[in-house]
């Protein structure tokens, strides 16, 4: 026998699912107009709703902002109060209300008439005094309520967000925005530290580079490398151009084959040809090099070849690019 608790779960989210379906239809003209009005306005979208329209109304928000159109919640309420000052001449508003009839709400509409300001309102009454001061409606009727007294905003609430999800989204497709775009606005997230941190921002420089001449001694190069604790030693040219290196892995090889490492110079115990990444470049893309590569780090070099820094595993899970 199911559980109360599980029948009531599963009942509220049918009839929640049964919302979406409701409003699916009513989708027409005047959502075409308000992705329009979004796209083209010059300002902000300025977001207004009560109660938990005004919840739902916050998240909205900040969907359209983090998807390339820049937008803001404005308590109605407060509006009245000195807050209207934040909506200029190029916003538009979309205004939140389940009834249409909230009184925050209904007594600035006035107002924004006589500021230009296009609004669309978003309601469960299209017969509402809200449409009244609309420039386009959006309708999130539905037949019921999750709550069982048909009272509480619970499928209602579930039709404003997923609507206001759907404008963001149309939003984002009509501007083109991409996962770059999308990373600059979610700088602190996993997505925007892959796409906008490059080596230069977390490779090692100056004297953390285990960098020795191509006749530096045996002695001297093992010194570099346990100096910067990168199990490797980098060779370079007079100018400064990475030509090989030299890691913990060759010098085992060389003790097996018995190679007479006291009397030995960089250049000839360095494998040439190592990898190198322009500083430049993401640092995901080291990621995929050293992962591909099967090596552990990597030189980074200047768009003339010249040795800039260095970058080692430990320094991307340091920064959570892996």
């Amino acid at each position: 026998m199911t559980h109360p608790f599980i029948a009531s779960a599963h009942r509220t989210l049918d009839i929640e699912a049964n919302a979406l379906q409701q409003i699916k239809p009513l989708i027409g003209q005047s959502f075409v107009a308000a992705v329009e009005l979004f796209c083209a306005c010059t300002g902000r979208v300025i977001v207004m709703g009560m109660g938990k329209s005004g919840h739902i109304g916050r998240k909205i928000a900040a969907t359209l902002a983090s998807t390339g159109t820049p937008a803001f919640f404005v308590h109605p309420a407060e509006a009245s109060h000195g807050d209207l000052g934040m909506v200029m001449a190029g916003d538009v508003v979309l205004a939140i209300s389940n009834s249409g009839e909230a009184a925050e709400i209904t007594a600035v509409l006035p107002h924004l008439r006589r500021l230009g300001v296009p609004v669309v309102a978003m309601t469960g009454n299209v017969a509402s005094t809200m449409t009244t001061y609309a420039d386009q409606v959006l309708s999130t009727f539905v037949a019921h309520e999750a709550c069982p007294l048909d009272l509480a905003p619970t499928a209602s609430t579930t039709a404003q967000l997923a609507l206001g999800d759907a404008l963001a989204v149309a939003c984002l497709e009509h501007r083109g925005f991409s996962a770059a775009d999308f990373a600059s606005t979610h700088p602190g997230g996993a997505l925007g530290r892959k796409l906008l941190t490059r080596v230069c921002d977390i490779m090692r420089t100056g004297a953390a580079i285990p960098v020795v001449s191509a006749d530096a001694n045996f002695l001297h190069m093992m010194e570099r490398m346990s100096q910067c604790g990168l199990g490797l030693a980098i060779i370079t040219d007079a100018a400064d151009i990475p030509t090989g290196v030299f890691t913990d892995g060759d010098l085992r090889r060389e003790l097996s084959r018995g190679t007479d490492l006291v009397h030995a110079v960089a250049a000839s115990l360095m494998r040439p040809n190592p990898k190198i990444i322009r500083d430049q470049s993401l640092a995901v893309d080291a990621a995929t090099l050293m992962e591909t590569q099967q090596i552990t780090s990597v030189l980074a070099v200047n768009q003339k070849g010249v040795l800039t820094g260095v970058l080692n595993t430990n320094d991307l899970l340091r920064s959570k690019i892996i």
